[in-house]
């Protein structure tokens, strides 16, 4: 896995409607999976699983938490307008979320561009997101859920807690799986260039198995949380 860089300035203008193109492109799909994502079972009624995140980190890691913050911000403005009813604090609640998540990933791996960079970079942002969620949730859960205070301070550890670190592990191994053959897309549709970089096939292979073994976990433990199994 690799960020891709310029190397020609005389390209630098070029490149930048491309990014643009391929940002509102990412935009677009991170909506769309987003509505996808609501048709999944909620958890205690209404902390949803959302895994437009995936697309945004794949965003950031194309092109740096910058990126990632302001997609993150134009999907939730777009969702607040269109089918969200909690108005500008879900908007807000949903920013927070997924810029700890994406933007902490983006920033390490844009520092640290190896398979194991990712990896690090997403286990962070998981636990940037759950830290961060649970701060916010405390504070802004009983103003548009109506609940006493007392109440969502004690759902803090079973129910915001397990919430937010399964969320972030079904997003991490989704962006671990997904981020190669989206970018390499990418590439083919000359709407990034091409990596100067090259991750070993033994090396590839071990990741997959490790995300592909890390997805089945978290899944397994959302279907829990979820009630289904």
């Amino acid at each position: 896995m690799s960020e891709p860089t310029l190397t020609k300035t005389s390209a630098r203008p070029a490149m930048n409607t491309r990014t643009v193109t391929t940002l509102a492109m990412l935009s677009a799909i991170a909506y769309v999976v987003m509505l996808l994502s609501k048709l999944l079972p909620s958890v205690n009624g209404f902390l949803d699983f959302d895994f437009k995140d995936v697309i945004i980190c794949i965003g950031g890691f194309t092109f740096g938490p910058v990126a990632a913050a302001a997609v993150s911000i134009v999907v939730a403005f777009v969702e607040m307008v269109t089918i969200s009813h909690t108005g500008p604090i879900g908007f807000v609640m949903n920013v927070l979320a997924t810029c700890s998540f994406c933007c902490t990933a983006s920033f390490v791996y844009k520092r640290r561009h190896t398979m194991r960079g990712a990896i690090l970079g997403l286990g962070l942002g998981v636990l940037m997101l759950t830290g961060v969620m649970l701060l916010w949730n405390y504070l802004i859960t009983p103003i548009y859920q109506g609940l006493p205070r007392e109440a969502v301070a004690a759902m803090l550890v079973p129910v915001f807690l397990p919430f937010n670190l399964v969320k972030g592990g079904m997003n991490m191994a989704a962006t671990l799986l997904l981020y190669k053959p989206v970018v390499t897309a990418l590439r083919r549709a000359n709407l990034i260039p091409a990596s100067e970089h090259s991750q070993p096939r033994r090396s590839s292979a071990g990741y997959l198995l490790f995300s592909l073994a890390l997805m089945a976990t978290f899944v397994l433990l959302a279907l829990v949380l979820m009630d289904v199994i």
